[in-house]
């Protein structure tokens, strides 16, 4: 079965972006249309990053290492009793 592939269109970029593409296509060997769709599908590839996920883990390592911190909201509402 074929995939079909879509097509995408990008409106209104910086004309310095656009040569600076072109640049780093020409560095590369290859077309600014082959740099893009290259760029793109790194981009996609990429695993977005759940912030809230890597503070509770590094919290969690460090709460197995022994080291605790406070809330910071705890301490805030001692600080405005000063």
């Amino acid at each position: 079965m074929l995939a079909t592939m879509a097509q995408v269109l990008v409106r209104n970029l910086d004309r310095r972006v656009v040569e600076t593409l072109k640049r780093r296509a020409a560095q590369q060997g290859t077309s600014l249309q082959a740099e893009l769709k290259q760029i793109l599908e790194q981009a996609a590839s990429c695993t977005l990053v759940d912030p809230e996920g890597v503070a509770r883990r590094i919290s969690r390592r460090l709460r197995d290492k022994g080291i605790r911190f406070r809330d910071s909201g705890a301490m805030q509402a001692e600080d405005r009793l000063r």
